[in-house]
This record gives structure tokens, C-alpha cells and sequence, in this order.
């Protein structure tokens, strides 16, 4: 059985896949952005390990919550759900990339590596050098092409790591809302998938899924140079260099 950190799942997709995760018999690390929310998480998936805090907006409790994983022994897979939509646009930016930016860089080096992504990234625009003097105004769009960006540039450069980027679609969480049209289990089934399974579809990287399906992403997404722009960008503004 596999050992996986799952971000941002007091509620929603992360809460639904640590549930199922923990009835198939893995190992599951829970994370909420405070002691409350941790302690209703923990509750709500009773069989999980425990659950870790960190508010992913604040780039320092980020980097605790890194030590704090780290403290647990290395992972299997780490599935980088957390996120917000309606937020400022900064806040959008530091836990939707920064966040997993920084996770991705400061934890033991996991087998396999998930990063919740979008359809909307299909909108997103890479302004990188305005991001890189203000990051007031990412979109949500932005930020889900950026964070597949940062998963296609993990792919790269980790060829002993899979990592991969899936879109759970419109689905009805608190996020997606009631009237969200796509089916609520393979929203959260396709990340599980990622991180556990022994199907040869499963073990590939630099690839972005939706509903167990190889979907194109966008094409800025895996351009090199603007992977490593956004590298830089992260590191100038966390002080935090991926590692080689």
C-alpha cells in the first residue's frame, strides 16, 4: 500500500479521494490551511494518518509544512489539490502555484507527483514578466496553466518521478458549485489512479489526464524556456531553487 500526501483536503476533491484512498488501504497524510479545519478533516476521514497545517497563502507556514511532511518519511505520491477561485489575485497565485511550487521543491522526492489543473488553463496566458514584478493579476485560468507548466517541468527534469496534471472537470464541490455538470467520482478517481495504480497507462509522466484520459494541454505549457522562466520567477520570489 502506498503512502500519499493529499494538499487542501479538509473538503471537496481532496476529501472524496483521501476517503477512498483510506478504504483501499493507503496511507494517507490529510492538510488544511488551520488547526480547525485539520481537526474537521481528520473527522470527516477518520482512517487517514492524521492530518497536517499549513495556510498555503503564507509562503513561510508553506515552508514548515514541507519540514512537517518531511518529518513523516518520504511518500509515495503527493497530489497537489489544493486551490482557490474567487480570491484575490495574488492569493490565487501563491497557494494554485507558488504552493505546490514550494512542496514540489522542499519534500523528499515522491515516486509519483499529481497537480490539479484546469480546462480553464486552456485560457490561461503566461505573462510571465508582469508576473514577475506583480503577481496581482494571475487568473484562475493563469494560475492552472502555470501549475501545469511547473508539473511539465517536473516531469522533465525528474525522469525517475511521475508526474502528471489532471483536469477533474465542472464538478459540483464547493468550488465547482451545485450546478457543476460533470460526474463528482471521476473528478476525484483519475488523481487516485495517478497515485496508486500498477495499470502500465498509469506509469507515464509529463502527461495531462481527464477522466483517465489523455487529454492535449496547452502548448505554453510545455514550452521550455517559459518552464524555465516560471522556475526562476518562483525562486526569486520564495528564495527556493528546484532542485537538480
Amino acid at each position: 500500500m502506498a503512502r500519499i500526501f493529499i494538499t487542501g483536503s479538509a473538503d471537496g476533491l481532496g476529501q472524496f479521494a483521501a476517503k477512498a484512498l483510506v478504504v483501499q488501504g493507503h496511507e494517507v497524510v490529510l492538510h488544511a490551511r488551520n488547526a480547525e479545519r485539520a481537526q474537521y478533516a481528520h473527522q470527516q476521514v477518520p482512517g487517514a494518518w492524521l492530518a497536517l497545517v499549513g495556510d498555503l497563502s503564507d509562503i513561510e507556514a508553506t515552508k514548515r509544512l514541507a519540514d512537517e511532511a518531511n518529518a513523516l518519511g518520504p511518500f509515495d505520491a503527493v497530489i497537489h489539490n489544493a486551490g482557490v477561485y474567487q480570491a484575490p489575485s495574488r492569493t490565487v497565485f501563491l497557494v494554485n502555484v507558488l504552493a505546490p511550487y514550494l512542496l514540489t521543491c522542499l519534500m523528499h522526492k515522491p515516486r509519483r507527483l499529481i497537480y490539479l489543473s484546469s480546462g480553464m488553463h486552456l485560457q490561461g496566458r503566461a505573462n510571465l514578466e508582469q508576473l514577475a514584478s506583480n503577481q496581482s493579476s494571475v487568473s484562475y485560468s493563469d494560475s492552472k496553466l502555470y501549475v501545469t507548466m511547473l508539473c511539465m517541468a517536473a516531469a522533465r527534469k525528474w525522469p525517475d518521478v511521475y508526474a502528471n496534471a489532471v483536469d477533474p472537470g465542472w464538478v459540483p464541490t464547493k468550488m465547482g458549485g451545485p450546478g457543476a455538470s460533470d460526474d463528482l467520482q471521476q473528478g476525484y478517481e483519475t488523481q487516485m489512479w495517478l497515485a496508486t495504480s500498477d495499470d502500465r497507462a498509469a506509469h507515464v509522466s509529463g502527461r495531462y489526464f481527464y477522466h483517465r484520459h489523455e487529454r492535449p494541454y496547452a502548448p505554453q505549457a510545455g514550452d521550455v524556456a517559459l518552464q524555465e522562466r516560471l522556475l526562476n520567477i518562483c525562486r526569486e520570489i520564495t528564495g527556493v531553487t528546484f532542485p537538480a
